[in-house]
């Protein structure tokens, strides 16, 4: 038991009796403990935000890949269509 479970543990000891304190103090610290694991498995750690950011930079090459492939006809149509047109 850490200080803070102590105090309640001796507070309660002294309204309940030994027992009774005990088991509320540890289904207490049972409760808070579930509570801090469900909102630990919230947050992000430094590995998963560069997992992240390796996603990202990937995404943004592919994307860039296929803008360049799926552009690159229409460009040279372009050029094509504007030296007919002028020549």
């Amino acid at each position: 038991m850490v200080v803070s479970e102590i105090e309640l543990f001796e507070v309660l000891s002294q309204q309940l009796g030994a027992e009774k304190a005990k088991s509320l103090v540890q289904y207490v610290e049972a409760k808070v403990d579930k509570r801090l694991e469900d909102k630990t498995s919230v947050f992000s750690t430094k590995e998963d935000i560069a997992k992240l950011e390796t996603k990202i930079a990937e995404s943004k090459a592919e994307l860039l890949k296929w803008m360049i492939i799926l552009f690159a006809p229409f460009y040279v149509g372009m050029i094509v269509f504007l030296v007919k047109q002028f020549s």
